[in-house]
């Protein structure tokens, strides 16, 4: 979370709270950092070839491999002042780590001794925070002993060196003194970086640092600066040191809200300025900086990837790098506040905190000699890495777009330029300028390395990026309607006119550059949440019981949310919704109703989305995505202006102390210990820092200066809590995605609900996470129960809420409920579920192949049983056998599928468009799931217990059994529902798809001397005609993938003797994912047999497997097929079928309009076959031959008449009358015609369809241009129908025939599309 504010200290408060001295304590000598240097060595040992050229030794932190000047010692608190503030516990072991991470440095005279600066976090156990400053310098050994000490190690170190190096190779490759080389030369630079006693001066890193409540990073710089200055200049200071530091300690106040304030550093006044409460909360880190180093494209991905909550590691050599762009992405978040672990600076002894199988922001401080390929990482999938110093960043696979990306790319771009800052990045501030200076710019576009997906579309702004001259660049911006003399005179005659800035020009820039780039992410989601607020679900009931039934809750309308949403947000925001992030804004917005109970963070985000509101005149639920510019940028600007025009506040100046005489004199370069007595208290009273107020009103005056300003969330103070004073990470005390938004803030919650989250936060943790001092193996063991734990609760979740979601759907379908999930929604799912599943696989993992922690271990599997099976010890418990197969029929013409976890693993290895690891992991768990497969292969993978133990660590959790097996249980109830999440979104592969004919067994079937075709159609496509060989009744093709399966068209030529077929039904499935399709028929296809067909189009249903449909719980409604029985003419014997009265008939009517009308209301990605709908078992076409059907007069003997007979003869009636121009009105001729005109077209089509399957076309093309509700009124009216009707029929009943009109004029409204296979060969 940014650097917005801590909570420090008493009210106004002071503006540091300690000030600290780390270094070389003489008196121990120098201690090896074990930890340190161990993280170092297995660094190290990963990195080398596999014959090493030395022989390490990590016993008692020693590394060979390093020269006693490059290994790491501990360093110590060596003072701070004052001893300890109440209010502000000082953490030894947490500031001695984060001043110097790396431990002690030491150098000679030869080497570079510039100081660094660099700032940290500490984030307290109420979760509050407070920021270190710290300025590293080298100051000369003076002890004898520790001079000596390394000249002893040196002895030693070469000595070793000889006996275990191999004889020297002759490469001459020059190296750098300070070492910065490595290869082939490394026994000359061994030689080279040694320290010799007699010839050589020893410096060792020392560091001044200041503990603040909030962080004012520039003010702390300069007072650091200027200490430094004065104890390295020949000139003494014009005051004793010890002046400055109590003035800095006890005088300076921190500036109150809204207001600026000047105090004096050594040499020169310090000016710091904090925000009102109305803008956006403090926030001093230099957002150029983050620019210039990645690239305005770059810093997009990388904000995306915070804001889904990825894993981001941030990797450079500089501390402060590290920190400005961990502090900069997530104040840009802003009003969301990142939730997770967040530790900017990753000391080098907690390096094994990577493994966490959590989200999480870290900082890894690299050496500046490995590049990213050495560096090996627990976990890739969902990892975002960021090569700070070489403008490199590697994105998550499937990251889906920011809205509106280029736009906001390009009003980001406009301001950068405005400021002299190449939008690209200014390459000379990366370590690789030397390297990348022979690419050009354009390339970078199309680099995948950079970040940027190949061909993207990215318009203006690689223009911007090509054109890298100012010039060209001012032409862009003009042309994008933006003048850039324009922003230029405004900052001109800003900053000039009549006020005098109080701070130097850079800094006024630094100030404005922030302010502009802040506002304009800002704007980003006030603009995409402007109307969030009618779509939080405020609890019925008192805050009490939503508190204690938080997880059950649904806190905001994420289907209504998305269902406004321009179609391109969707990707983004469907996952954006998910987040911990978000649910922690929306819980902090349901517990704070009345405005003093706000967050600040909340209060200011509101006021901003009521102002758009009042600005925009469209409603808030129509959503646009036409991008809004920011216009907030001057109000902000002008704030910050005024307040450095006019300083509020001055603080007491450095003055004389009482002090001893000969106290603080000092000796020049060496920085002194300071005088404790005069240090260690301050004024007696002092009405800045409120000494005489009783202790609690301090407290609650730190509470409220904690809350102004708090960039830190509820949550994340409270829940996360990990201090980096406790960096067992307090990440796994209970880190559960879904557990960390039920933690309201005790910001805003009143007391008595804290109990309640101090119940949450204990939920499962009976330990309290140690110090940083103790890191022993039984610790780092409990923090792994501690994430196994969690992993699990995790799973449990997840599956649930996925099952809830989906069975939610299915209800619908089933007529209960309210629809609540779109088709992204589900994906979405799926894509966390994956993520789990990746960071499950990636928990003590010690083996790993290629970036998938998952596909690595299948891909060991795989290799273990080819290795089995060429050495002839095979087991067949991988591929089941046929007792134990899943079957597809009862009827044993289709042979099963063989269940393989292998043959689905080859099957993705296939797969030519799946590129990488990543992406093969996710197929084959979306393949396992469509196929009800998931929790069967996963059990099978981790049965192989000798695989497992060589993969993972004893603590992993795919080898805590219980656990284990609690998680394949949870997965396992993913069986009850159906996805198609293989199919749906693999939709260009090639499928193999196999087909069984199954004619009628009792009628000569084996005469058929006919050619017969198929032609098979699915929701993506279909596969054109297919040329059945004779007598063939089974064979496999592929295709490209159908989607789920709708119709099957099958006919024959009509060739030959016995020209007569009547087929049983038709199977398909699909060998990749098993899928099953049946597509009864029960029809003779001949002429002059049954309705003289020669072609069917047949509707399919999707078969369920037996021994699933036991299991089931719940069951998909089925899909409805086509009729199988003989049933569409009136034959001899009436009573073949049943017969309907009226009333079943007009309820079948309805019930299949209402299918077509439910069907066009649902989301269109969840919308089934409309085919089915139409011609269906239930559907409409069956439900209208009933209507026509009822009360027909039975025919003469033998002789079968159709309903197709009626229209046609009906047809004949219409036309003769037009001829004798008879016709009553002008509405009821078009309506005839229109009728005559459909009759005419589907009886020239050249398909031969039969009478039943042209009154089915008829009927579909009636329901797609609205004319059905017609066509019955002509008819009704018909004096054919007079003749061929029995008076008691549905058609002449009047008042029947108008309610089914009625009927079927809902259908008016909804723009029916036909299936091709329905429609072929008719051009209406």
């Amino acid at each position: 979370m940014s650097g917005g504010s801590g909570g420090g200290s008493s009210a106004p408060g002071r503006f540091a709270d300690y000030f600290v001295i780390c270094g070389l304590d003489t008196e121990t000598g120098l201690e090896p950092d074990e930890l340190s240097a161990l993280c170092q060595y297995i660094q190290a040992s990963k990195t080398r070839d596999g014959a090493s050229r030395f022989i390490s030794s990590a016993t008692e932190g020693e590394n060979f491999e390093q020269t006693p000047l490059r290994r790491t010692f501990k360093s110590k608190v060596l003072a701070r002042y004052p001893e300890n503030v109440e209010w502000n516990p000082f953490d030894q072991d947490a500031v001695g780590m984060l001043c110097m991470p790396k431990g002690l440095a030491f150098k000679t005279q030869a080497d570079s001794r510039e100081p660094q600066f660099h700032s940290f976090i500490i984030t307290r156990e109420d979760g509050s925070r407070t920021f270190g400053f710290s300025l590293t310098f080298f100051e000369e050994v003076t002890s004898k002993q520790i001079c000596s000490a390394m000249q002893t190690l040196y002895h030693m170190h070469n000595a070793e060196y000889d006996i275990l190096q191999t004889p020297p190779t002759n490469d001459k490759g020059s190296c750098s003194s300070t070492g910065d080389c490595n290869g082939t030369s490394v026994s000359k630079l061994q030689r080279f970086n040694s320290y010799d006693i007699s010839r050589d001066t020893l410096y060792v890193s020392k560091c001044i640092c200041l503990i603040t409540p909030m962080s004012f990073m520039k003010a702390c710089k300069k007072v650091l600066e200027q200490l430094h200055q004065a104890v390295t200049s020949p000139q003494p200071p014009p005051l004793p040191l010890e002046s400055y530091i109590y003035n800095i300690l006890y005088e300076v106040p921190l500036p109150p809200a809204g207001r600026s304030l000047k105090f004096s550093g050594v040499y020169g006044p310090i000016i710091c300025q904090r925000p009102s409460t109305s803008e956006l909360p403090l926030f001093d880190f230099p957002v150029k900086e983050v620019f210039e180093l990645l690239g305005v494209e770059n810093v997009v991905q990388l904000f995306t990837c915070a804001l889904l909550e990825f894993q981001i590691l941030l990797y450079s050599q500089h501390y402060q790098r590290l920190m400005t762009v961990a502090e900069t992405i997530t104040a840009l978040m802003f009003p969301f506040q990142w939730q997770h672990v967040y530790v900017p600076i990753l000391p080098a002894s907690l390096l094994h905190f990577l493994d966490a199988p959590v989200p999480y922001l870290m900082g890894l401080h690299s050496n500046g000699l490995d590049d990213r390929s050495k560096l090996e990482l627990p976990q890739e999938a969902n990892l975002c890495f960021v090569d700070v110093d070489n403008h490199f960043i590697e994105l998550p696979e499937d990251l889906p777009q920011f809205p509106n990306k280029l736009e906001f790319i390009q009003e980001i771009s406009e301001i950068l330029t405005a400021f002299g800052i190449p939008p690209e990045g200014n390459l000379h501030c990366s370590e690789s300028a030397s390297k990348m200076k022979s690419l050009r710019a354009c390339d970078l576009v199309s680099d995948k390395r950079n970040g940027n997906i190949a061909g993207s579309p990215l318009n203006s702004y690689e223009l911007l990026k090509e054109n890298e001259t100012i010039a060209r660049l001012q032409a862009l911006v003009k042309r994008t309607g933006v003048s850039l003399e324009k922003l230029e005179v405004r900052e001109e005659t800003g900053s000039k006119k009549d006020l005098k800035i109080q701070c130097d020009e850079e800094e006024f820039k630094i100030y404005q550059l922030n302010i502009q780039i802040r506002e304009v992410f800002a704007n980003r989601f006030t603009q995409m949440f402007a109307d969030y607020e009618v779509f939080v679900i405020q609890p019925s009931q008192d805050k009490e019981s939503w508190f204690t039934n938080r997880e059950q809750m649904q806190n905001f309308d994420k289907a209504s949310f998305l269902s406004d949403q321009p179609e391109p947000y969707l990707p983004f925001l469907s996952r954006f919704l998910e987040t911990q992030m978000f649910a922690s804004f929306i819980d902090n917005k349901i517990m704070c109703h009345d405005e003093d109970d706000k967050d600040p963070v909340l209060r200011v985000f509101d006021s901003r989305v009521d102002k758009i509101r009042l600005l925009n005149v469209r409603t808030p639920t129509l959503r646009t995505s036409m991008y809004q510019k920011c216009t907030t940028i001057d109000e902000a600007e002008k704030s910050i202006e005024l307040r450095l025009a006019k300083i509020d506040h001055t603080a007491v100046h450095p003055h004389l102390l009482d002090m001893k005489i000969g106290q603080g004199k000092y000796e020049l370069g060496f920085f002194p210990k300071l005088q404790s007595d005069v240090l260690s208290t301050g004024p007696a009273s002092n009405k800045w820092t409120k000494r005489n107020a009783p202790a609690q009103w301090r407290r609650k005056d730190r509470q409220k200066q904690h809350t102004e300003h708090l960039r830190l969330d509820n949550d994340q103070r409270e829940h996360l809590d990990f201090s980096v004073s406790e960096l067992q990470l307090q990440l796994c005390l209970d880190w559960d995605q879904h557990d960390w938004p039920f933690m309201p803030s005790i910001k805003s919650v009143s007391e008595r609900y804290l109990k309640y989250i101090q119940e949450a936060r204990n939920l499962g943790s009976t330990i309290r996470q140690p110090k940083l001092s103790n890191l022993s193996p039984s610790v780092i063991a409990q923090t792994n129960w501690k994430f196994v734990e969690g992993l699990l609760k995790e799973c449990r979740n997840k599956t649930k809420r996925m099952l809830v979601e989906k069975m939610g759907r299915e209800a619908v379908e089933l007529g209960h409920g309210e629809v609540n999930i779109t088709g992204v929604e589900e994906n979405t799912l799926i894509a966390s579920l994956c993520d789990l599943l990746e960071r499950i696989w990636s928990h003590g993992l010690q083996v790993k192949q290629g970036k998938s922690a998952l596909w690595s271990h299948l891909l060991h599997y795989l290799e273990n049983r080819q290795r089995k099976a060429t050495s002839g010890s095979f087991s067949t418990s991988g591929i089941l056998l046929d007792s134990e197969r899943r079957k597809s029929d009862t009827s044993p013409a289709m042979s099963p599928l063989r269940i393989s976890l292998v043959q689905d693993m080859r099957h993705i290895q296939n797969i030519s468009e799946i590129k990488t690891d990543v992406g093969k992991a996710r197929a084959w768990v979306r393949l396992s799931m469509e196929k009800k497969l998931l929790s069967r292969h996963l059990k099978q993978l981790l049965s192989d217990h000798e695989l497992t133990k060589k993969l993972y660590k004893r603590y992993a959790f795919l080898r805590c059994d219980d656990e284990k097996e609690q998680f394949l249980y949870h997965l396992l109830s993913f069986n009850a529902v159906d996805y198609f999440c293989f199919t749906n979104v693999f939709t260009t592969i090639l499928i193999p798809y196999h087909i069984l004919i199954v004619p009628s067994k009792k009628l000569g079937g084996s005469m058929f001397t006919a050619n017969p075709w198929i032609c098979i159609s699915g929701e993506l496509g279909e596969t054109g005609v297919l040329q059945i060989p004779r007598n063939i009744l089974e064979m496999t093709f592929e295709c490209q993938n159908l989607g789920k399966l709708t119709t099957v068209q099958i006919g024959h030529d009509n060739s030959g003797l016995y020209a007569k077929w009547l087929v049983e039904y038709v199977m398909v499935r699909n060998e990749i994912t098993g899928h099953t399709y049946k597509f009864p028929c029960g029809r003779w296809l001949g002429k002059g047999m049954d309705d003289g067909s020669l072609e069917r189009i047949l509707v399919g249903e999707l078969l369920t497997s037996h021994t699933e449909a036991d299991e089931r719980q719940c069951r998909t409604p089925p899909l409805q097929q086509s009729p199988s029985m003989i049933r569409r003419f009136v034959t001899i014997s009436p009573n073949n079928k049943p017969k309907l009265n009226t009333g079943q008939i007009q309820e079948a009517i309805g019930e299949a309009v209402n299918g077509i009308v439910k069907h066009f209301h649902k989301p269109e990605k969840e919308r089934g076959s409309l085919t089915l709908l139409l011609c269906g078992e239930s559907g409409l076409v069956s439900a209208l031959e009933q209507v026509f059907q009822h009360g027909f007069k039975s025919p003469r003997l033998f002789k079968n008449v159709f309903i197709w007979d009626f229209l046609e003869k009906a047809q004949t009636y219409y036309e003769t009358l037009e001829q004798n121009e008879l016709v009553p009105e002008e509405n009821w001729q078009t309506r005839a015609r229109n009728f005559c005109r459909f009759i005419t077209a589907i009886n020239n089509t050249p398909r031969n369809i039969g009478k039943d399957g042209k009154f089915q076309m008829l009927v579909c093309l009636g329901a797609r241009d609205h004319l059905l509700h017609h066509w019955i009124a002509l008819l009704a009216d018909c004096p054919i129908t007079a003749q061929m009707y029995e008076d008691i029929a549905l058609i002449k009943d009047h008042t029947l025939v108008n309610s089914l009109i009625r009927v079927l004029q809902t259908l008016q409204e909804f723009n029916i599309t036909l299936e091709a296979s329905l429609v072929k060969g008719i051009d209406i």
